[in-house]
């Protein structure tokens, strides 16, 4: 593991000016550069009566918001994928915050762990969803793998256990759950059904540990505070980060390692879990471990001859007006190896957190670029894109320091959500590529930034269903793209505004708009689609307010479904003609609303009403679907010869339905109610079967 070139850059001067020592708060730190949340220790408070405050901050310390803690004692903190932040209380009580502090729910995990209370606690990830897991004062584990699907699981009891072990984390492999934790010099492992020994005093042979995946020696007597495992950039390599009070140390399958000591001011206090290992949280400071790449360690070691390491040179020394520029890119290019050191320059840039460094490496990569006839441009291009989302978004007002390896996992819609919490602050992107010619202080605006990436990035039809549900990034779209938009554009904005809007009339507005801008574009229709969209809207207000149930943002198909279901036939007639609703949809949709209301009666009348534009098949079909075959045999009958066997076979009648296959000469259908015969009971039918068969043969 060679040495980078970044050392541990300090992201941000902490701007929550903490007097108190961070270990003596409740901390927890979001995956992917998210927010901080802390409890502060209530015993510093001089006034008795005073609640301890709940804070969430941005990575850079700015408070997002607070709320005075009213509740229980608070065992841990922790945050879900989509950043609610999870309050564990010593009772078992879960309480559920979004990022502006505002309650959005409660739960708990059991009786069981009421009774004992919690001893410790962990929040973790699974593909299933983010879990919960509780360590009681009975010193047995319970876990939820899915707080939104919550089912609890007592694990088993581990054998021996007197007190709290020295340490536990939860892993999650093929689908299954476990607990793994230390207690002396043992290692066990619990899982649904079991308690398992995997290390004793004198080692064993467990076929679950007989792997070895390094062995270092730190020279460092007390064991680490925190272990978090890390894996390199574009590399399955991996490396586990150990941290003590005055030392950060960086071990992976190498027999070298990573040292960085650290200062009197530079105590550890927090480690985000593993989805973002590379950031380290101080009282005064907020750093990161190096996020290197394979081309970055090339470029910058030191008397590194890297293809990558001389075109940076060449470009230095150009600027000079050296010499020594030709000399080195005769170099590269001799070896025939300038397209390789552009594209070293390019991804080595991605991964440097300064922008000067950054944009000395594409300038690298741009210089070497003007030597090669067929050089790809797109690589190049998207790495000043995503170079200036990342710096914008890393800039201490917003607070997200994303790597870049970190910004590749995310997708760009998970990114647009977690910049609206910024509120749309202008901030300065330093970045080597061209701004669009918009306003100003547009476009020193990150969430700017991300929208144009975005569009950039999606075709139209995605781009416009992207910002449906963000109402910053379409006003801003809005007003830069509004000027320079056609008709069918601005209709189409319009369109999304409706909804962006919380009241009924702004969003009648807004497709009142929208209709008006199609008409100007001639596009029929969109116009006939939105001016039917404003007529269901208002409908469905009317009948939302006279019913007392909810309507509002059905499709028309759900709302005449919806009426069927609670036996307003009436109302779903006057929809199905005042839209226009063609007949056999119509037909469909209200035999599958009757049989699932289980109103027989209505669906035989409604039968007899006139021709079935559908005719009977369907009938039996969703009859027997809701397994009524008694219902369904009313309709048999009723259906076409062809479809006859089909219909008896599905009622069961096998005898009608051999009756109508004979009749037919159909093989087909003769094999068809053969299938269906059993040798027991239906032999004398499937004999006679037989014999049409073999007649329609000899024919």
């Amino acid at each position: 593991m060679a040495e980078g070139s970044q050392g541990k850059p300090e992201l941000y001067s902490m701007e929550w000016g903490l007097r108190e020592d961070l270990r003596d708060c409740v901390v927890a730190a979001a995956p992917y550069g998210g927010p901080i949340a802390l409890l502060r220790n209530s015993r510093r408070d001089k006034a008795p009566s005073a609640r301890p405050l709940l804070e969430i901050y941005s990575a850079s310390g700015l408070l997002l918001a607070s709320v005075p803690w009213k509740s229980g004692h608070l065992v841990h903190l922790g945050w879900t994928a989509g950043e609610d932040l999870l309050c564990i209380q010593e009772d078992g009580t879960v309480l559920v915050y979004n990022l502006f502090c505002e309650f959005k729910r409660h739960f708990s995990m059991g009786n069981e762990v009421l009774q004992n209370h919690v001893l410790e606690a962990q929040v973790f990830h699974t593909e299933f969803g983010t879990g919960v897991a509780i360590l009681t004062g009975a010193l047995r584990f319970s876990l939820a793998t899915n707080i939104d699907d919550l089912k609890l699981r007592r694990l088993p009891e581990v054998p021996g256990l007197q007190k709290a072990p020295l340490c536990w984390t939860v892993l999650a492999q093929d689908r299954v759950t476990m607990v793994l934790l230390a207690m002396g010099q043992e290692l066990f492992l619990l899982d649904n059904t079991s308690c398992s020994v995997l290390v004793r005093t004198v080692p064993d042979p467990s076929p679950l540990l007989q792997e070895k995946f390094c062995e270092f020696n730190t020279g460092i007597r007390s064991p680490p505070k925190q272990m978090v495992w890390c894996t390199r950039p574009r590399s399955r390599q991996r490396a586990v980060v150990l941290a003590w009070e005055r030392q950060l140390m960086v071990v992976g399958n190498s027999s070298e390692c990573i040292r960085y000591p650290l200062g009197t001011g530079d105590t550890p206090e927090a480690l985000p879990p593993p989805l973002a290992p590379t950031l380290r949280i101080f009282s005064q400071s907020h750093r990161m471990l190096p996020d290197l790449s394979e081309a970055s360690q090339e470029i910058f070691r030191i008397a590194s001859m890297a293809p990558g390491a001389l075109l940076l040179e060449a470009q230095k020394e150009y600027e000079k007006e050296s010499q020594k520029a030709d000399e080195y890119l005769r170099e590269i290019r001799e070896q025939q190896l300038l397209p390789e050191a552009v594209g070293q320059c390019i991804e080595a840039a991605g991964y440097e957190h300064e922008p000067d460094t950054q944009k000395s490496l594409l300038r690298a990569a741009s210089f070497g670029k003007c030597f090669l006839d067929k050089f790809p441009p797109e690589g190049f291009v998207r790495m000043c894109q995503d170079l200036r989302v990342l710096n914008a978004i890393r800039d201490y007002q917003i607070g997200i320091p994303l790597t870049f390896t970190q910004y590749k996992q995310l997708t760009i819609e998970v990114l647009l959500d977690s910049t609206w919490r910024i509120k749309g602050v202008p901030v300065p992107i330093p970045c080597p590529c061209p701004c669009p010619r918009v306003p100003h202080s547009l476009s020193l605006s990150p969430v700017y930034t991300v929208v144009l990436h975005l569009k950039n990035e999606l075709n139209r039809g995605s781009f416009f269903m992207t910002l449906q549900n963000q109402p910053v990034a379409l006003s801003l779209y809005r007003q830069v793209s509004a000027p320079k938009r056609g008709h069918q554009e601005l209709g189409n904005l319009h369109v999304l505004g409706d909804h962006c809007q919380k009241r009924i009339e702004g969003r009648v507005a807004a497709l009142q708009n929208a209709l008006d801008e199609f008409y100007k574009a001639k596009n029929d229709f969109a116009a006939k689609a939105t001016e039917e969209q404003i007529k269901l809207l208002r409908l469905q207000l009317h009948l939302q307010e006279e019913l007392d149930k909810p309507y509002l943002d059905l499709s028309l198909h759900d709302t005449v479904a919806t009426l069927i279901l609670d036996g307003h036939h009436k109302r779903a007639e006057q929809l199905y003609r005042d839209f226009r609703i063609p007949d056999k949809r119509y037909w469909w949709l209200k035999i599958n609303a009757l049989a699932t209301r289980g109103d027989w009666e209505e669906m035989e009348k409604f039968s007899k009403s006139k021709k079935s534009p559908i005719g009977y098949l369907p009938f039996v079909e969703v009859a027997v679907k809701h397994h009524n075959r008694y219902e369904a045999k009313k309709y048999a009958p009723r259906v076409p010869p062809e479809q006859r066997v089909k219909a008896f076979v599905l009622v069961g009648d096998l005898e009608q339905a051999a009756e109508a296959a004979v009749e037919r000469k159909n093989e087909a259908e003769m094999s068809l109610v053969l299938s269906r015969c059993s040798p027991g009971t239906d032999g004398a039918l499937a004999e006679r079967l037989n014999r049409a068969r073999a007649q329609l043969l000899k024919k």
